[in-house]
């Protein structure tokens, strides 16, 4: 069973990030998972920005492509958490999921008292990449290749891409795989 790992909506907001980590989960490196409330969050956020349509066809791509990273019955539990009461939703799908992390830029709204008794861990975006490129370097490499060559506006290189994640918060990994 692949390491499962709830996906806040923070680490979903930005494309690149986003798509790169959606894209090394259909590899089968880790098992993406989101609740409803996550999956809201991330649509109340992007509608500043862009239009219902475009945000709409996104959440169903990512629920068709993933029909298994959905977590429900997780509701009962969240008020019986610790954390930041705005991120109880996201503690309750991962302990609900028994997921083993929750990626985050957030972790200090996951007080380790809050997260200990469920033996769930917070691991930042830049981190968790950095641990997919030790587990599978080519893997990761192919897939950044293929992300750059697909994308039909910028960014369109990997250079490019690398430059956009560490933009939207990785910039150990885009680092270390320009060292690459």
């Amino acid at each position: 069973m692949p390491f499962t790992v709830v996906l806040d909506t923070c680490v979903l907001y930005p494309a690149n990030l986003r798509d790169t980590l959606l894209r090394l989960a259909e590899r089968g490196l880790f098992q993406p998972l989101w609740s409803e409330d996550i999956l809201e969050e991330l649509q109340r956020n992007l509608v500043k920005k862009f239009p219902a349509e475009s945000i709409d066809r996104l959440l169903e791509a990512m629920e068709s492509a993933f029909t298994e990273s959905k977590v429900t019955g997780y509701e009962s539990i969240i008020d019986s958490l610790t954390c930041d009461p705005k991120d109880r939703h996201v503690l309750a799908a991962a302990v609900r999921a028994d997921a083993s992390a929750i990626i985050t830029f957030n972790q200090k709204d996951f007080p380790l008292p809050s997260l200990e008794p469920f033996q769930i861990e917070t691991i930042n975006p830049d981190d968790f990449l950095l641990d997919q490129l030790d587990l599978a370097p080519h893997a990761v490499l192919d897939e950044l290749q293929q992300q750059a060559a697909a994308n039909r506006r910028h960014p369109k290189t990997l250079q490019d891409l690398l430059d956009a994640l560490a933009k939207a918060g990785a910039p150990k990994f885009a680092d270390r795989i320009r060292r690459l």
